[in-house]
């Protein structure tokens, strides 16, 4: 696949930059408001998406459209975003702060003061931005394959030599992103995303207080991801009685998938929670042969996603 991600200094005109690439190219230009569509239909704008989720939704996008386009992308703090996709390519445009003033002049007919200060506060607005988003406020020359300057260059001739890098890599030859690709990109940046509780439009309702601790809740949400119905402690199975036969030990598994006809008990690395657990499984199994259970770690997400064939449900409603 090809996704070329094209950011730039404020006032540099970089946009058109990517705009000019794409058309040369024949990709499929992503822009911010195509983004911002992209992500209202499946998560109904995510009016309150936490700055550090932020990539994440746009990972699972550019994923999504990979599989069929070869894409530029347009965005400050795009190299990062890009940086789990083969065949990519990062780019970023420069220019002194005489032409970006001029830039802003024309764009905006501005005066110079008020040009300037419209530059010092994009600039200021975009740090703020990155910080936020990626935990650093700038950009340096390690993150991009190819650096470009707007102090002699036209963006016609930026373009072109964004086109000759393309080519030379060959990265269009390469073909789009795999359906097993994307499978796997989509459960990382799905199990990212459920730890903010950010879910599709028709996810199953989440009562918030229900959970005993944070990873069932973000378990819950991996789910609801991939529209898997699931029920939190539907059913105790006494496992242990006293000599009058009253139960002097139950055990609940935390989730019941009634599709899969499967119980899920989550558990963590510290070492007596597990082996009680295990415990209490074993005498589960020993008691209830016919009963389908499962014990795992939140590392084991992604064996049960891909096991039990999740992944390859559609994601939009």
């Amino acid at each position: 696949m090809a996704l070329i991600a094209v950011s730039g200094h404020p006032g540099c005109r970089f946009e058109e930059v990517a705009r000019l690439t794409a058309q040369r190219l024949g990709f499929d230009l992503l822009t911010q408001t195509r983004l911002r569509t992209l992500t209202e239909e499946e998560f109904g704008g995510c009016p309150h998406v936490p700055d550090k989720a932020y990539p994440s939704l746009v990972t699972a996008a550019l994923a999504r459209l990979a599989t069929g386009h070869h894409l530029v992308y347009c965005s400050a703090g795009g190299e990062l975003e890009v940086r789990h996709f083969p065949g990519m390519l990062r780019v970023h445009v420069v220019a002194p702060e005489a032409v970006r003033i001029g830039n802003l002049m024309l764009d905006h007919r501005l005066e110079r003061g008020p040009a300037r200060r419209l530059l010092l506060e994009l600039e200021a607005a975009e740090r703020t931005g990155r910080k936020a988003r990626f935990g650093k406020a700038r950009a340096t020359a390690d993150l991009f394959d190819l650096v470009v300057s707007a102090e002699i260059l036209t963006t016609e001739q930026m373009a072109d030599l964004i086109r000759t890098a393309a080519d030379s890599l060959g990265l269009a030859a390469k073909g789009f992103l795999s359906p097993a690709a994307e499978a796997q990109l989509q459960f990382q940046m799905r199990l990212k995303l459920s730890r903010h509780g950010i879910v599709p439009l028709d996810k199953i309702t989440i009562r918030r207080k229900m959970f005993a601790n944070p990873s069932e809740e973000m378990f819950a949400n991996l789910l609801d991801f991939y529209r898997i119905a699931w029920e939190y402690e539907p059913r105790s199975f006494p496992i242990q009685w006293n000599r009058e036969g009253k139960v002097q030990e139950s055990f609940t598994p935390d989730f019941y998938l009634p599709e899969f006809d499967l119980y899920l008990e989550l558990t963590t690395m510290k070492q007596s929670l597990v082996t009680r657990k295990n415990r209490k499984v074993r005498l589960l199994r020993e008691l209830y042969p016919d009963l389908n259970i499962q014990v795992f770690y939140q590392k084991d997400f992604e064996n049960l996603v891909f096991k039990y064939g999740l992944a390859a449900r559609p994601v939009v409603a």
